[in-house]
């Protein structure tokens, strides 16, 4: 068991991680295509564990065995059912009870489906993060923090849940999605410390105060970036509510949040060269430095090609995966920093 354990629980721990990317990586499409309401309810949609895939699943039919928790869209308004039953010819309200969570009464197979998806790909995430947890009370000699932040974890997944079910009643209130989005980001940084405390071999690298304490200061303005971004995006959903699909008029009239989003990045780059501009001349041996750098640049062109060239396909969701990757990226460097080799003067 115990040779098991130090085999795979590390594989298991990435595995985890890959999932949660994936996961976000859906919840920017869902953004994207605008599926956020595509499951009107939550964690079912419509009241189905498999979603409906036709307009008339979700309309009242006459004979039909209705199951409790079931729901249709009457009269442009969603109603529940109230218990097991089998409809008459006629709509009886007596069986049914108006949906009050929200007033989102719409239905679009496609979005069902993406949000379906994403919803999945969240439920399957949860396995390897609960099979790592279980197995980390192994190395609760050795390492205790490994247990309490891989049981931490579990409760945020759970967490994690219970914002996407406010997002969706709350029918996608802005300042929810940015919460929600942020707990992911926090989940990420847990299984990356998870990975990390579990590394048992490390390559050779110097460890460097000012490196250090720069490195933190980007990892702030990593998230602040992503905070500011949603609000961004809020902005840029707000104008296709009014003007529809008309990408060229989207980010006519900015706000301020999209300035401030904008000067950040310049403080973002300056930041990131000078961590990368560190490492190499000190030959401090972080090479995902490298990375950082890589995303850093798919972040500047992703962002110039969302307002200069009105949004290409695909670049919305690039830009917050990749902004998601790249403080993931930056705090694992980190850590790695941690355990790098303390020399005598490091100035």
């Amino acid at each position: 068991m115990v040779a098991f354990i130090d085999k795979h629980f590390r594989n298991i721990a990435k595995t985890a991680l890959v999932l949660v990317y994936l996961v976000i990586i859906a919840g920017a499409v869902v953004r994207m295509t605008g599926s956020g309401m595509g499951c009107p309810d939550w964690p079912k949609c419509f009241g189905y564990f498999i979603p409906p895939t036709e307009e008339y699943q979700i309309q009242f039919q006459p004979n039909y065995n209705y199951e409790q928790g079931t729901i249709i869209i009457e009269k442009e308004a969603l109603w529940v059912a109230k218990q097991n039953f089998t409809s008459a010819k006629t709509l009886n309200t007596e069986n049914w009870e108006p949906y009050t969570a929200h007033d989102y009464a719409k239905f679009n197979a496609v979005h069902t489906w993406i949000e379906y998806i994403n919803r999945l790909i969240g439920a399957l995430s949860g396995i390897p993060i609960l099979i790592f947890t279980i197995l980390s009370f192994w190395f609760w000699k050795k390492n205790k923090w490994i247990t309490i932040l891989s049981v931490i974890t579990v409760f945020g997944m759970g967490f994690q849940a219970w914002l996407g079910k406010t997002v969706v009643d709350s029918n996608l209130a802005p300042y929810k999605i940015t919460i929600h989005m942020v707990m992911a980001i926090v989940i990420v940084a847990f299984i990356l410390y998870v990975i990390y405390a579990s590394k048992t071999n490390f390559k050779k690298r110097i460890y460097h105060s000012l490196f250090s304490t720069i490195l933190l200061v980007a990892i702030a303005l990593s998230l602040i970036q992503i905070i500011l971004g949603t609000q961004v995006r809020q902005h840029v959903d707000e104008q296709v509510k009014a003007i529809g699909y008309l990408k060229a008029q989207w980010m006519a009239k900015p706000t301020i949040s999209f300035y401030i989003h904008r000067t950040f990045s310049v403080l973002v780059l300056a930041t990131n060269v000078w961590l990368f501009y560190t490492n190499k001349k000190r030959n401090l041996g972080f090479k995902k430095m490298n990375l950082v750098f890589t995303f850093i640049v798919i972040e500047i062109i992703t962002g110039i090609l969302m307002y200069y060239f009105n949004f290409p396909f695909l670049s919305q969701p690039m830009h917050i995966v990749v902004a998601t990757i790249l403080i993931g990226i930056q705090f694992y460097v980190y850590l790695l920093n941690l355990s790098a080799i303390k020399l005598k003067s490091d100035n």
